[in-house]
């Protein structure tokens, strides 16, 4: 179908209602209405947010022609230009030549030894977090994970030590978190300079985090130390044709992207590996036969990972079944052919995570939970861009790789000494905002291993 010479103009979608459009529909469950409008129109579907025309990409073909192959027709989308208060002009939201630019100063920090340098650090604060537990407690694991991966992501992007500037981001972020799920259910986005209220306390958490890691740069550049974390290499990574460093705006949008990016992701990802062994008893128990057999007891470290195959494996299957990041958009800047279609300038496209990870022409059986499918041996049959929770392209995440391994030590750390089953009174519900989110929490009684 992706090969098509005939384009006709508008894709099928559902009648949108006079002044809402299909948000309506949207609001009332996000990933129901995806998967509903796949189902019922096919590969491209024509909605209507309010006045701004949308199109859904459900096609595996078709989204790489838009993160590949076409890429550079395409821009990020008008809800994540809305955030450029909080990430500045970061390698999340900046675009053409100075996107080009950044990401290759900033990609030497994200080489294969760099991050495995961090992985001492992870394991340790896991393992600090793991002496305040003991059986027979009940913990929202969310929560305890939302703490740790705040302490890892300030530990190895500042070198900081969670304290009061740390506790203070954290809290601002979640403001900003807040601030962005009231912009995307809003009928007309208000611009970010009309007084509101939602506006001022976005303002206020804006401030208090460019204090703070302004602040820290502003040290580096004094002292002209490298201290060994993330900050250190960006602020002294260089261009070997231009000599061109990074400006302090600059350290501070990749700062503030990579800050928010490590601290939130992660967390939600663990969070919803624990509530799934919670449900899956046989993957759990095949999961502690593994760390039992490889670790014996101890903490895990960077070279285990290879040895532990079926810990990565139901990383890959979680992010799977609950991609932290479940819809992807993008907007055309020049007349795209796409399929049967052609894409207008302006159009903004979305590609679901959420709904073509679940599609049974890519997965078999694909509501259930089956990390095997990720085996060596299977995993070259899954259709490419059938899974895609990093993007793909030229813009796949630049941290896919910090983040699949800070899970699965993060995993082999928890689960190689305690079992958490859901608690008589857990109330899981999907959020998805940002990123796909347990809305309540993931509430834990701690058992022995």
């Amino acid at each position: 179908m992706a090969g098509s010479s005939i384009r006709t103009k508008v894709p099928p979608g559902p009648k949108p209602q006079w002044l809402a459009g299909n948000l309506r529909e949207f609001g009332r469950d996000r990933l129901a209405a995806l998967t509903n409008w796949q189902r019922r129109y096919g590969d491209v579907v024509s909605v209507r947010f309010g006045p701004r025309p949308i199109w859904f990409v459900y096609h595996p073909d078709l989204i790489e022609q838009v993160l590949v192959e076409q890429n550079r027709k395409f821009i990020k989308h008008y809800r994540l230009r809305n955030t450029k208060r909080t990430l500045g002009n970061g390698l999340l939201t900046s675009e053409g030549d100075f996107w080009r630019g950044q990401r290759k100063l900033a990609q030497p920090a994200f080489h294969r030894d760099r991050i495995a340098s961090y992985a001492g650090v992870m394991v340790d604060y896991a393992e600090r977090m793991l002496q305040s537990w003991a059986p027979g407690q009940t913990r929202d694991v969310q929560d305890d994970l939302m703490r740790l991966t705040l302490e890892i992501v300030a530990k190895t992007l500042f070198d900081a030590e969670i304290g009061g500037d740390a506790a203070e981001a954290s809290a601002a972020m979640e403001v900003l978190m807040n601030n962005f799920i009231a912009r995307t259910g809003a009928l007309i986005p208000i611009p970010n300079w009309v007084p509101t209220p939602l506006n001022r306390s976005l303002e206020r958490a804006a401030k208090r985090l460019d204090a703070i890691i302004l602040g820290m740069i502003a040290e580096r550049r004094r002292t002209g130390e490298d201290r060994g974390d993330l900050l250190s290499m960006l602020l002294h990574a260089q261009d070997e044709e231009s000599g061109r460093k990074m400006t302090d705006a600059q350290l501070r949008d990749e700062a503030m992207t990579l800050f928010m990016a490590g601290h939130e992701t992660t967390a939600n990802t663990l969070a919803w590996v624990f509530y799934v062994l919670a449900n899956h008893p046989e993957v759990e128990a095949k999961l502690h036969a593994e760390l039992k057999t490889v670790l014996g007891g101890r903490p895990p470290t960077f070279a285990d990972l290879p040895r532990l195959p079926y810990t990565g494996m139901v990383v890959t299957e979680t992010l799977r079944f609950y991609p932290t990041v479940w819809m992807l958009g993008r907007e055309a800047v020049e007349p795209v052919p796409l399929g049967d279609y052609e894409v207008p300038v302006g159009m903004t496209i979305f590609m679901p995570q959420w709904t073509v990870h679940r599609d049974p022409r890519w997965f078999d059986d694909p509501e259930t939970f089956r990390p095997e499918r990720w085996s060596e041996a299977n995993r070259e049959s899954i259709h490419r861009y059938a899974y895609f929770p990093f993007g793909g392209g030229p813009r796949i995440c630049i941290g896919n790789n910090f983040a699949l391994m800070e899970a699965s030590l993060l995993l082999a750390s928890i689960a190689g000494r305690y079992r958490l089953e859901l608690a008589p009174d857990a109330d899981v519900v999907l959020l998805p905002t940002i990123t796909l989110r347990p809305a309540r929490g993931v509430k834990v009684v701690v058992r022995q291993a």
